[in-house]
């Protein structure tokens, strides 16, 4: 019965003619692995920049490398992985000890404690830096780490240098090796900064392979029978750690699990839900209880105009599943 409805949907000029209004640039949605609706406004489903929603591909790979054995656990310092002979990360770390209790888990969770004004403002300065690792480390340290959540992509900047280091090889090379190839992933896009691969955003994909990361967590990590991630990591990721920002307004956000949103049944309409999501309306949301996973992509118009996006999935596509 949901897939009628869909397909009348992706039909009604109505629909198309919203989802125009709305700046939306493409939806996708499949069920069980079955794509159920299609759309987009440029044609062709091409490799499109998902902004933050990298970070919840970043700690897929992190997941990975844990279970690999390449990373001791989350509550390793985050230093035990970084070049503690390079200079510069030592004058960063100098003016505060407590800098040296940064976990994996506090970066993973947004709770580093490091100064990082609302909504990402550092982030220009640190594409220019030439040590990424050290300009993140180098901001002062205004809470005590894991007691508040402040949006940093800084802190996915240093996971993301952290695995390269501790996986010997660029952060693009084990995602194709490791997750990518074995997803059917491709082409993909993923920009470098001078101090490594971008962590905290840079990732081009299509909508139907960005699709398959849903899939691949709501599957508990399993891929045509092999295990690419742990089965424990998936679920301790889309779990709420924090509350993060689930109560901002637009409800735009959700609470904070490891580099991935959460948003409870009682906070919108339909059941739970996790998602990805990047700047101004990127989504990737995976609704475990209707083994759906969909796709939003949104012109950039600022970041409250995120909730057009949100309203495509409450208004268009969870009522298909009413009577699910």
């Amino acid at each position: 019965m949901a897939t009628n409805r869909l397909e009348k949907l992706q039909d009604d000029p109505a629909v198309a003619s919203q989802l125009q209004q709305w700046k939306i640039k493409g939806v996708h949605a499949e069920q069980g692995g079955r794509e159920l609706f299609h759309w987009n406004a440029d044609g062709a489903d091409r490799p499109m920049a998902i902004l933050s929603s990298t970070k919840s591909v970043l700690s897929a790979l992190l997941g990975i490398a844990i279970g690999q054995g390449k990373i001791g656990g989350v509550h390793d310092p985050i230093l035990t992985y970084l070049d503690v002979d390079d200079v510069e990360l030592t004058d960063a770390i100098r003016d505060d000890a407590r800098k040296k209790t940064i976990t994996l888990e506090h970066l993973l969770t947004m709770t580093s404690g490091l100064d990082w004004p609302d909504f990402d403002k550092p982030y220009k300065e640190l594409k220019l830096a030439d040590n990424s690792a050290a300009f993140v480390l180098a901001r002062p340290l205004v809470h005590e780490p894991g007691s508040a959540f402040t949006y940093n992509s800084g802190g996915s900047q240093l996971l993301a240098a952290a695995l390269e280091r501790a996986a010997g090889e660029s952060l693009s090379r084990f995602a194709r090796r490791e997750l990518f190839r074995p997803l059917g992933i491709g082409p993909v896009r993923w920009n470098r900064l001078p101090g490594g691969q971008e962590g905290g955003t840079g990732l081009s994909l299509s909508m139907r392979d960005l699709a398959k990361l849903a899939r691949l967590y709501l599957q508990h990590g399993e891929w045509e029978g092999r295990q690419l991630i742990p089965a424990d990591w998936v679920s301790r990721s889309v779990q709420p750690h924090h509350k993060g920002l689930l109560n901002y307004e637009p409800q735009v956000y959700g609470s904070y699990g490891y580099h991935w949103w959460v948003s409870p049944a009682d906070k919108q309409p339909g059941p739970d839900y996790f998602f990805a999501f990047g700047y101004g309306g990127q989504y990737l949301f995976a609704i475990p209880a209707l083994d759906l996973t969909v796709v939003v992509r949104k012109a950039l118009e600022g970041r409250n105009k995120a909730i057009l996006s949100r309203r495509v999935l409450e208004d268009f596509i969870l009522p298909a599943f009413a009577d699910s």
